[in-house]
């Protein structure tokens, strides 16, 4: 039984209802990729322009005059290299906590099963309603004086790595994944006597690429944006991440090289989802079965 779409292959057996079909499709991948990357372009080109012109009404959609000097007076005037430093520490650390944690807290939900697991499983979903803003208080207050051991994270990559493990999302996410992983491949593990951990490890970590690449974008994506949270907990200017660097240093800076800046600062995240997109597609059926 053949898909009804909204062009009928006797259409596009036709010349001329080839030549609309090909003429429409072109014209919205062309205004949906000016949408999406014209942005990108007025940044990295406003960036080149004097702050004369960037101030110009109307606008100049080419610089006049090609000017790269803001970039190289972004990345010494605003100390670029140690807040990028400071910023990639703080998110690796995330997603690595993130990935050990959260994929082991999925693994022993999913196929272990322990006790009260799923009373466990709605005390973290129910985390979910609570909004963002309700949290910071109580995990200022947290970091600031740890309980029991009474010492204070401020100013510490800690502050921004503990948190992010409790990231309810991602735990559901690994979970529903794991739970649709085939259990004939699981059962063929244990029968050639590997245990839970090394189940883990060979088994159910490779056939995880996709979800894993999925969580690692979010982890790394949330703390590379965050502002709120690292401005409270790093009161030391010189181990700010670039989010809150680029605010606190855009005092007395140019717009240029302000600008300059943030396109600097938006380049990792671009690469890293590049090499995450690749991966995520090529193991998109990475956890079927071949029959």
């Amino acid at each position: 039984m053949s898909t009804r779409t909204l062009v009928s292959p006797a259409t596009l057996a036709r010349p001329r209802g080839r030549a609309v079909y090909w003429t429409v499709f072109t014209a919205v991948v062309v205004l949906f990729a000016l949408a999406f990357l014209f942005p990108v372009y007025w940044m990295v080109t406003g960036a080149m322009k004097s702050p004369d012109e960037i101030a110009r009404t109307p606008p100049t959609l080419v610089p006049r005059h090609w000017h790269l000097g803001a970039y190289t007076d972004a990345w010494d005037l605003m100390q670029l290299p140690q807040h990028l430093w400071n910023t990639v520490v703080q998110a690796a650390g995330a997603w690595a906590c993130q990935l050990v944690f959260c994929t082991a807290a999925a693994y022993a939900l999913s196929k272990l099963r322990p006790a009260f697991g799923r009373v466990v499983l709605g005390g973290i979903l129910a985390t979910l309603m609570v909004p963002a803003q309700a949290l910071v208080v109580p995990k200022y207050l947290t970091v600031a004086d740890l309980p029991l051991i009474h010492t204070s994270l401020l100013d510490d990559p800690l502050a921004i790595w503990l948190p992010a493990v409790a990231n309810a999302f991602n735990l559901y996410l690994l979970k529903r994944f794991f739970d649709q992983l085939p259990r004939d491949v699981l059962e063929a593990a244990e029968i050639d006597g590997a245990g839970r951990l090394r189940t883990l490890w060979s088994v159910v970590l490779p056939m995880s690429r996709p979800v894993l690449g999925v969580v690692s974008i979010f982890a790394l994506v949330a703390v590379w944006q965050d502002f709120l949270w690292p401005l409270m907990v790093f009161p030391d200017t010189g181990k700010q991440p670039i989010s809150v660097a680029l605010v606190q240093l855009s005092q007395n800076i140019q717009l240029t090289v302000l600008i300059a800046a943030m396109v600097i600062a938006s380049i990792p995240m671009v690469a890293l989802f590049l090499v995450f997109q690749r991966h995520i597609i090529a193991g998109i059926s990475a956890g079927s079965t071949k029959g």
